[in-house]
Protein backbone atom coordinates (compact mmCIF):
# COMPACT_ATOMS: atom_id res chain seq x y z
CA UNK A 1 0.00 0.00 0.00
CA UNK A 2 1.22 3.49 -0.82
CA UNK A 3 2.35 5.74 1.82
CA UNK A 4 -0.36 8.45 0.58
CA UNK A 5 -3.65 5.69 1.23
CA UNK A 6 -5.11 5.61 4.40
CA UNK A 7 -6.33 2.56 5.68
CA UNK A 8 -9.78 3.65 5.90
CA UNK A 9 -9.45 4.41 2.23
CA UNK A 10 -7.97 0.97 1.29
CA UNK A 11 -10.89 -0.49 3.32
CA UNK A 12 -13.72 1.05 1.38
CA UNK A 13 -11.56 0.26 -2.32
CA UNK A 14 -11.24 -3.44 -0.87
CA UNK A 15 -14.75 -3.86 -0.05
CA UNK A 16 -15.84 -2.50 -3.91
CA UNK A 17 -13.45 -4.42 -5.52
CA UNK A 18 -14.41 -7.52 -3.32
CA UNK A 19 -17.54 -7.04 -5.08
CA UNK A 20 -16.15 -6.32 -8.98
CA UNK A 21 -16.34 -2.21 -8.71
CA UNK A 22 -13.37 0.00 -9.21
CA UNK A 23 -13.91 3.14 -7.68
CA UNK A 24 -11.25 5.83 -7.47
CA UNK A 25 -10.88 7.93 -4.39
CA UNK A 26 -10.78 11.35 -4.02
CA UNK A 27 -8.50 13.29 -1.74
CA UNK A 28 -9.18 16.91 -0.77
CA UNK A 29 -6.33 18.99 1.31
CA UNK A 30 -10.10 20.85 2.11
CA UNK A 31 -12.27 19.35 4.57
CA UNK A 32 -15.69 17.33 2.54
CA UNK A 33 -17.26 16.71 6.78
CA UNK A 34 -20.13 17.92 5.53
CA UNK A 35 -22.73 17.73 2.75
CA UNK A 36 -22.08 21.39 1.62
CA UNK A 37 -18.75 21.05 2.10
CA UNK A 38 -18.28 18.08 -0.17
CA UNK A 39 -20.17 19.52 -2.99
CA UNK A 40 -18.25 22.76 -3.06
CA UNK A 41 -14.73 20.55 -2.79
CA UNK A 42 -16.32 18.51 -5.70
CA UNK A 43 -17.85 21.14 -7.40
CA UNK A 44 -21.34 19.10 -7.85
CA UNK A 45 -25.07 19.88 -6.65
CA UNK A 46 -25.61 19.27 -2.74
CA UNK A 47 -28.17 16.94 -3.59
CA UNK A 48 -25.73 14.46 -5.65
CA UNK A 49 -23.81 14.26 -1.92
CA UNK A 50 -24.94 10.77 0.08
CA UNK A 51 -24.98 11.08 3.27
CA UNK A 52 -24.14 8.32 5.27
CA UNK A 53 -26.25 8.37 8.83
CA UNK A 54 -26.46 5.74 11.48
CA UNK A 55 -29.00 5.12 13.46
CA UNK A 56 -29.37 2.66 16.51
CA UNK A 57 -32.51 -0.05 17.06
CA UNK A 58 -33.14 -2.43 19.51
CA UNK A 59 -31.78 -5.58 18.56
CA UNK A 60 -34.62 -7.52 19.65
CA UNK A 61 -37.74 -4.94 19.67
CA UNK A 62 -39.57 -7.73 22.27
CA UNK A 63 -36.56 -7.32 24.61
CA UNK A 64 -35.26 -4.63 26.75
CA UNK A 65 -31.80 -5.81 27.70
CA UNK A 66 -31.04 -7.04 23.85
CA UNK A 67 -28.65 -4.16 23.10
CA UNK A 68 -28.45 -2.38 20.04
CA UNK A 69 -27.42 -2.84 16.20
CA UNK A 70 -26.83 0.07 13.82
CA UNK A 71 -28.90 1.09 10.27
CA UNK A 72 -27.64 3.02 7.70
CA UNK A 73 -29.60 5.42 5.83
CA UNK A 74 -28.71 6.53 2.48
CA UNK A 75 -30.12 10.19 1.42
CA UNK A 76 -28.98 13.15 -0.94
CA UNK A 77 -27.34 15.87 0.87
CA UNK A 78 -30.27 17.88 0.00
CA UNK A 79 -32.72 15.53 2.40
CA UNK A 80 -33.16 14.77 5.72
CA UNK A 81 -34.29 11.47 7.51
CA UNK A 82 -37.97 10.78 8.15
CA UNK A 83 -37.74 8.67 11.43
CA UNK A 84 -41.24 7.30 10.59
CA UNK A 85 -40.28 6.07 7.02
CA UNK A 86 -37.39 5.04 7.96
CA UNK A 87 -38.78 2.98 10.76
CA UNK A 88 -41.94 1.68 8.07
CA UNK A 89 -38.91 0.57 5.57
CA UNK A 90 -36.31 -1.30 8.31
CA UNK A 91 -39.28 -2.71 10.36
CA UNK A 92 -37.30 -2.03 13.22
CA UNK A 93 -39.41 0.40 16.14
CA UNK A 94 -37.72 2.82 18.22
CA UNK A 95 -34.58 4.14 16.10
CA UNK A 96 -32.23 6.95 16.91
CA UNK A 97 -29.42 8.55 15.78
CA UNK A 98 -26.54 6.84 16.55
CA UNK A 99 -23.74 8.74 18.92
CA UNK A 100 -20.37 9.77 17.28
CA UNK A 101 -18.95 6.76 19.76
CA UNK A 102 -21.55 3.90 18.74
CA UNK A 103 -21.50 5.35 14.92
CA UNK A 104 -17.40 4.72 15.11
CA UNK A 105 -17.58 1.23 16.88
CA UNK A 106 -20.76 0.07 14.18
CA UNK A 107 -18.69 1.00 11.29
CA UNK A 108 -15.40 1.58 12.28
CA UNK A 109 -15.41 4.65 10.99
CA UNK A 110 -15.91 8.57 12.33
CA UNK A 111 -18.74 10.30 11.53
CA UNK A 112 -18.10 12.85 8.52
CA UNK A 113 -16.15 9.83 6.96
CA UNK A 114 -18.54 6.88 6.95
CA UNK A 115 -18.94 4.73 3.69
CA UNK A 116 -21.85 3.53 2.44
CA UNK A 117 -19.82 0.53 2.54
CA UNK A 118 -16.57 -1.06 4.45
CA UNK A 119 -17.93 -1.25 7.57
CA UNK A 120 -16.50 -3.36 10.36
CA UNK A 121 -19.45 -5.18 10.53
CA UNK A 122 -22.35 -6.26 8.83
CA UNK A 123 -24.83 -2.88 8.88
CA UNK A 124 -28.31 -3.28 7.31
CA UNK A 125 -28.47 -0.46 4.91
CA UNK A 126 -31.79 1.75 3.31
CA UNK A 127 -31.06 3.84 0.55
CA UNK A 128 -33.79 6.55 -0.59
CA UNK A 129 -34.54 6.21 -4.37
CA UNK A 130 -34.31 9.98 -4.43
CA UNK A 131 -30.43 9.18 -5.29
CA UNK A 132 -31.60 7.21 -8.59
CA UNK A 133 -32.62 11.01 -9.32
CA UNK A 134 -28.51 11.69 -10.59
CA UNK A 135 -26.07 9.54 -13.00
CA UNK A 136 -23.85 9.64 -10.48
CA UNK A 137 -23.64 10.78 -6.64
CA UNK A 138 -20.28 11.37 -4.81
CA UNK A 139 -19.93 9.22 -1.28
CA UNK A 140 -17.71 9.45 1.53
CA UNK A 141 -14.37 7.17 1.32
CA UNK A 142 -13.16 6.95 5.20
CA UNK A 143 -12.25 10.33 5.85
CA UNK A 144 -13.24 13.26 6.43
CA UNK A 145 -11.60 14.74 2.97
CA UNK A 146 -11.92 11.95 0.21
CA UNK A 147 -14.89 10.62 -1.44
CA UNK A 148 -15.78 8.83 -4.21
CA UNK A 149 -18.27 8.62 -7.27
CA UNK A 150 -20.59 6.09 -8.64
CA UNK A 151 -23.43 5.28 -10.12
CA UNK A 152 -26.31 5.09 -7.37
CA UNK A 153 -27.55 1.60 -8.60
CA UNK A 154 -24.23 0.40 -8.24
CA UNK A 155 -24.15 1.97 -5.13
CA UNK A 156 -27.14 0.16 -4.00
CA UNK A 157 -25.73 -2.93 -5.21
CA UNK A 158 -22.42 -2.97 -3.02
CA UNK A 159 -24.12 -1.81 0.47
CA UNK A 160 -26.60 -4.27 -0.37
CA UNK A 161 -29.11 -1.66 0.55
CA UNK A 162 -33.24 -1.38 0.79
CA UNK A 163 -33.95 0.67 -1.98
CA UNK A 164 -36.76 2.31 0.20
CA UNK A 165 -38.16 5.86 1.16
CA UNK A 166 -36.64 7.44 4.76
CA UNK A 167 -36.28 11.24 3.57
CA UNK A 168 -38.65 14.18 4.68
CA UNK A 169 -40.52 15.34 2.02
CA UNK A 170 -39.27 18.46 0.45
CA UNK A 171 -41.07 21.53 2.14
CA UNK A 172 -42.14 24.33 0.02
CA UNK A 173 -40.68 27.64 -0.31
CA UNK A 174 -42.51 30.52 2.16
CA UNK A 175 -42.85 33.49 -0.25
CA UNK A 176 -42.12 36.50 1.37
CA UNK A 177 -44.62 39.03 1.72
Amino acid sequence: MPDDVHPANERVRAAAEQRGVAIEIVSFDESTHTAQEAADAIGVELGQIVKSLVFMAPADPARDDAGMEPLLALVRGTDRVDIGKLVSASARPRLRRASAREAKEATGFSIGGVPPFGHAHKISVVMDPALDGYEEVWAAAGTPTTVFAIAPGTLAMLADALVAPCAEEPQPAVAAE
